[in-house]
């Protein structure tokens, strides 16, 4: 009987209770029997949390015992995995790591030979086979270090890059504790850069923990001193980034991605004329594509969903507001380092404090925690948030937009309002938050 393991971004929950070494194991020997191949190769990286040893033993144990090789990667951002995969010609990727969620969650996530993650059908057959008695391997693999996997990734972010000067740049980065703390400030500092660096200090729990993308605050306040040019937050697994400028104003994934897209549309290597995001992006957002005359095409959330549509479209450019970018010129997943420099390259001899690229209708974003996924289904469905939602959408038609939708990765309903102005744009926030609470109760 087949259970559900994946949600938007892989298998994720809290690290031995619900994702616990007998299901990592599992999860792993089924995606090596599925993989088509007899004696597979495959990456295995972690992030710092501390049940990641744990998980990739376990992981390896699964590996081996299907047949497939393990080469263990150590501690590296997810979007070394799908660069490393191409590097080495290997089979298979598993990335150990529950992103921006705190350190007592953990996750896997699988890339495919191509780069690219697994798709929900290729998800849904490793669901099905996990409580499946695997037959016996005619061959047990072996487990091996992957050396010098930091620097083959660390090589491939500077040849990418390789033309961006930062000589006397300032910069300041918020590794949060998690896979980039070494990587980011390298690359920043072989390319020139003065790098001064936060939270690049992992003790196995202090991942996320009021730092990174998700807590910005404290990069915000020492941005606004006006000692560095820019500052950049990573999440804990390094896949997404936003950027902080000298007045210590937060810069999020739309913004990211418009500036990009506009240096694009005048070099000329915007594939296809147009970008994928998803429908958290900003109204704002829309309308300055539209006078850059860069279509849009809009996707569920999950970077997933973007680099699906990029693939169907031939295009380049993508991403989400939280801060995942995707460029498929440099590789098949979000990688906020590259999407750090990327930022960088596209201003030129431009301040981060100077953009333009669009203007931001006033967004309120509130998530509200539900008991149990039952809960959150059903206040969903229900005809009270349906009618609140509908009154919503019905008085800012044309002029912003709401969005209530549930969390793929934790058991959160997320209410979003955007309005011409922010007083607008809380009350009704306020009403949806209040009538999705109540229908929770």
């Amino acid at each position: 009987m087949s259970r559900q393991l994946f949600g938007t971004d892989g298998v994720r929950g809290r690290a031995g209770e619900f994702l616990t070494a007998d299901l990592a194991l599992s999860v792993a020997r089924a995606a090596v029997e599925l993989s088509g191949d007899q004696h597979p190769r495959v990456l295995i990286v972690r992030d710092t949390r501390e049940s990641g040893e744990m998980l990739e033993a376990a992981i390896a144990a699964g590996v081996t015992s299907a047949g497939g090789d393990v080469l263990l990667g150590g501690v590296l951002p997810t979007p070394a995995a799908p660069l490393l995969l191409r590097r080495h010609g290997l089979q298979l990727a598993v990335v150990i790591s529950a992103s921006h969620n705190p350190y007592e969650d953990n996750g896997i996530k699988f890339f495919a030979s191509d780069g690219f993650k697994l798709s929900d059908e290729s998800e849904s057959e490793i669901e099905n086979r996990v409580d499946v008695p695997g037959a016996p391997a005619e061959h047990i693999g072996r487990v091996r270090d992957l050396h010098g996997a930091l620097e083959d990734y660390l090589r491939e972010l500077h040849t990418r890059f390789e033309s961006l000067d930062l000589t006397g740049r300032r910069i300041l980065l918020d590794c949060a504790n998690g896979a980039t703390y070494r990587a980011a400030p390298e690359i920043f500092r072989r390319l020139g850069a003065e790098v001064d660096v936060i939270a690049n200090d992992p003790d196995g729990r202090n991942i996320n923990a009021g730092v990174g993308s998700t807590h910005i605050d404290l990069l915000c306040g020492l941005m606004a001193a006006g000692d560095h040019d820019a500052g950049f937050a990573f999440d804990g697994d390094g896949d997404r980034v936003l950027a902080v400028d000298r007045h210590g104003v937060v810069i999020d994934g739309d913004e990211l991605i418009a500036i990009v897209a506009t240096h694009y549309k005048r070099t000329g290597v915007l594939n296809g004329g147009g970008v994928a995001v998803t429908v958290m992006t900003n109204y704002g957002f829309h309308t300055a594509m539209q006078q850059a005359g860069i279509e849009v095409t809009t996707t569920a959330v999950g970077d997933r969903y973007v680099n699906e549509a990029l693939r169907s479209l031939g295009w380049r450019l993508g991403g989400e507001q939280s801060g995942h970018i995707i460029d498929l010129g440099f590789a098949p997943s979000g990688d906020g380092i590259a999407s750090a420099l990327l930022t960088l390259e596209a201003l030129g001899d431009g301040d981060l404090g100077d953009r333009q690229a669009m203007v931001k209708l006033p967004q309120k974003l509130v998530n509200i925690r539900a008991a149990s996924r039952e809960r959150l289904t059903a206040a969903m469905e229900s005809s009270g948030v349906k009618q609140a939602v509908g009154d919503a959408d019905a008085s800012l038609r044309g002029r912003g937009r709401v969005l209530v939708r549930a969390s793929g990765t934790e058991p959160l309903i997320r209410v979003m309002v955007e309005a011409p102005t922010q007083e607008e744009t809380d009350e009704i926030c306020s009403i949806l938050a209040t009538t999705v609470d109540a229908a929770l109760d």
